[in-house]
């Protein structure tokens, strides 16, 4: 069964904690965005994960060096999963994974940036992270011409563990999970509605129907 991530990009620890209260119910991960994590640091990580300690808990640092230093700075604060950024050395990935093991946590890997998202989710699968994510920055997004669809087909081409990022709602998320997507994430599909747990409720049930 594909996940519900929701992928929160407000600033403050405030406002994250405020839309979490609305869709936990209908999320299986909370993901805290790199502005987010930017703007109030490892704190809003520990607050997530207090008030929701039954949620995993994903802090998306984008790591893109010391990826064992980075990675043990978020579980230490709370974090289940945190991303590495796929276009950096091998190293700064293997690092991170070897941090998630001694903590019991796991590592994502985020595709912006790849040239070749279907040869890099292949490569770093073998290290041993836990997902890899197919994902579309907002800069990308906001691009003519962009559409999910590309990210779906990629995630069917390399038979890996995937998540889709970058467009995910409700007219898309049952391509998603027929693609076979390990996780949907969507952001301003849920944060930006005017009701958030009812927009994240719909994506709930179009995963389940």
């Amino acid at each position: 069964m594909t996940k519900l991530q929701v992928a929160i990009d407000l600033l403050t620890t405030e406002a994250a904690l405020e839309l979490a209260e609305k869709v936990a119910p209908y999320v299986d991960i909370i993901e805290l965005g790199t502005p987010l994590i930017k703007a109030e640091g490892l704190k809003v990580i520990t607050a997530m994960k207090a008030a929701h300690p039954n949620k995993l808990v994903f802090a998306d640092l984008k790591t893109a060096d010391t990826g064992a230093l980075e990675a043990e700075m978020a579980f230490n604060a709370g974090a289940d999963l945190v991303t590495v950024m796929g276009a950096v050395d091998d190293a700064t990935i293997i690092g991170a994974i070897e941090a998630a093991k001694k903590a019991g946590k796991k590592v994502v890997v985020d595709t912006i940036g790849v040239k070749n998202r279907v040869q890099r989710a292949k490569e770093v699968t073998a290290f041993g992270v836990e997902f890899v994510e197919l994902h579309a920055g907002l800069d990308e997004q906001a691009l003519p011409g962009y559409n999910v669809q590309k990210l779906i087909s990629e995630g069917r081409e390399a038979q890996v563990p995937f998540s889709i990022a970058g467009g995910v709602n409700i007219n898309t998320i049952k391509d998603v999970v027929a693609a076979g997507a390990a996780v949907a994430v969507a952001g301003g599909a849920i944060y930006g509605a005017e009701n958030p747990a009812a927009a994240a409720k719909a994506l709930k049930e179009a995963i389940m129907a």
